[in-house]
């Protein structure tokens, strides 16, 4: 027990408890898009499991993070899956929500709670276990703790953003929309678009002399480009839902 007595370690436990407020905001959010439209008395259940089982996999990830940085197209694949997620946020399907038991909605809101956390925890994975390394030997342990601080400011993060939507219905478009930013984000930084010999010399995008990675306007831009995407292809699925309504309507 004699590292609790060493100053790097609770340095390190500050930077990991920091790191997951700082990002504890987007999975707020995607924990109270996924709970939004559950009864009242089933929100906290989807938020506790859906909040748990995305802690769990993200230990498991942060486990393999120095493995996670050199996995070609990973980001790649996250970003378009958080593309879909929003795009299903912004137009959720209304098919047979009649039908549905209380109990099916809440497993698909803790399974969309998993994904999503699950895709967005890559680039927070990757600086937990930057700031851990500083631990030497205790930063699992170091890692677990900070998460588990972190729980109780995510889950009530979530539950306040559920009644700031009830009140204000532009949350749920601006929650879409920031996945689409951090998909596009996502995207230009993964290592496959950051080998010069691969890709770049195809997509022309240019690189930080410094860093040798994409640069803050590269990445700003895309950011843009996925929030407008996010928001576009959520308006069009709307409106032509809304005209095959009409439509049947009619007749």
């Amino acid at each position: 027990m004699d590292f609790l007595a060493s100053p790097e370690f609770w340095l390190a436990l500050g930077q990991i408890i920091i790191i997951d407020i700082l990002l504890g905001g987007d999975n707020a959010v995607v924990i109270a898009l996924a709970c939004r439209k559950l009864p009242p008395a089933q929100r906290t259940k989807g938020i506790i499991w859906g909040t748990a089982g995305a802690i769990v996999l993200r230990v498991i990830l942060i486990a393999f993070a120095m493995t996670l940085l050199a996995l070609p197209f990973l980001k790649f694949v996250g970003a378009v899956l958080l593309v879909w997620i929003g795009v299903k946020l912004l137009a959720p399907d209304e098919d047979g929500h009649g039908d549905v038991q209380g109990s099916d909605k809440l497993l698909a809101a803790i399974k969309t709670i998993i994904v999503a956390d699950l895709v967005m925890s890559v680039d927070n994975v990757i600086a937990i276990a930057g700031a851990a390394q500083n631990a030497g030997e205790h930063q699992f342990l170091l890692v677990v703790l900070g998460l588990l601080i972190s729980i109780p400011i995510i889950v009530w993060g979530s539950q306040l953003v559920i009644k700031l939507m009830e009140r204000f219905p532009m949350i749920i478009t601006l929650g879409g929309m920031l996945l689409g930013w951090i998909a596009g984000g996502m995207l230009v930084t993964d290592p496959v678009l950051a080998n010069h010999d691969k890709w770049l010399w195809m997509l022309k995008m240019p690189l930080d002399s410094t860093t040798g990675e994409v640069t803050d306007m590269i990445k700003y831009g895309a950011s843009v480009a996925g929030a407008l995407l996010v928001l576009l292809a959520g308006k069009i699925i709307l409106a032509r839902r809304a005209g095959t309504e009409s439509a049947a309507a009619g007749h």
